[in-house]
């Protein structure tokens, strides 16, 4: 999996890019009416498809998503490189001209990002209608779910650069991990280790490592107390084993990185609260979502890196 989250151009920063997302998102809600930030949403979960699977072409601009010809210029256009806006209405196109120079190009980031945001106004700008319209062009409700909890990310911080990451308990504490994810596993079944565990004290504060969204919280027989969050990038973080959860905490509950979300415990292999068949530790995984399945991958590298970064910010 990579690290960076968007194709980056040679002469460009990341913080470029961001303004030049922003600026374009912002134009396009100035002319739709639909919120900057669910545009910001559907732009990134595509930006980690793109990312994420071998059967789409790298992004050449600013914008991630993606529509094949056929679908831009109309299934039975002669011209799959159709550029009137025109005759790809008249065949059905989604393409249209989205910065009022009279061409419908697929290379260009505004007429693509203002021809998917006039696809969502054919259903609505609010929330439920533009949901209908995300589901009718995806047909898969995790998609649908995961471009929703984005949106409310971005409204929330009102920025796009949501990089930063925690390790998953404070540097302070007395703690230690290696690399086990694939490892065979006995229990509930022969299957493989589909994470780290982070060994540390009973109780040791459980931070969120990224922003994102709670999607799950409670009890798995195996798992015992255990939350899953949503990130920006597509990846469902899952801590598992809590000996319970911080005050309040809520599916739904936006989070940001360090913030506390339970505590090392060894809940789990029974009902509801069991606890104690092993020694405290925190089972940390992480799962990608590719828009078709989701797959586990090793965090072991990005809790390595997460750590490093945290003691960095520490010294400065």
């Amino acid at each position: 999996m990579g690290i960076s989250q968007f194709h980056v151009f040679a002469n460009s920063t990341e913080e470029d890019v961001y303004e030049k997302r922003m600026e374009l998102y912002k134009k396009v809600e100035m002319v739709t009416n639909i919120p900057w930030y669910y545009l910001a949403a559907i732009d990134q979960y595509e930006h980690n498809i793109r990312l994420s699977r071998r059967d789409i072409p790298d992004s050449d601009g600013v914008i991630g998503i993606y529509f094949k010809p056929e679908e831009w210029a109309g299934l039975l256009n002669p011209n799959m490189k159709d550029e009137n806006p025109l005759s790809i209405q008249l065949f059905n196109g989604i393409g249209r001209d989205g910065n009022g120079d009279g061409k419908a190009r697929l290379s260009d980031d505004e007429d693509i990002l203002y021809s998917f945001a006039n696809y969502i106004l054919q259903y609505g700008i609010d929330h439920d209608n533009i949901k209908i319209g995300l589901w009718n062009y995806y047909e898969r409700d995790k998609s649908v779910g995961i471009i929703m909890g984005k949106a409310k990310i971005y409204q929330h911080f009102g920025h796009l650069d949501l990089k930063t990451h925690s390790f998953p308990v404070p540097l302070r504490s007395n703690h230690s991990y290696r690399s086990t994810w694939g490892d065979a596993r006995g229990w509930g079944g022969r299957r493989i280790h589909e994470g780290t565990d982070i060994f540390a004290n009973y109780g040791v504060p459980v931070r969120a490592t990224s922003f994102g969204i709670i999607e799950m919280k409670g009890w798995n027989k195996y798992g015992g107390w255990r939350i899953g969050i949503r990130d920006i990038n597509n990846n469902y973080h899952y801590f598992a084993h809590l000996s319970g959860f911080a005050k309040d905490l809520s599916v739904g509950q936006i989070v940001e990185p360090g913030m506390i979300i339970g505590g090392v415990g060894s809940s789990g292999y029974g009902p509801p609260g069991t606890s104690g068949k092993f020694p405290p530790h925190l089972h940390y995984g992480i799962y990608k979502d590719n828009g078709y399945s989701e797959w586990s991958y090793d965090p072991y590298p990005h809790l390595r890196l997460w750590e490093r970064q945290e003691r960095q910010r520490i010294k400065k």
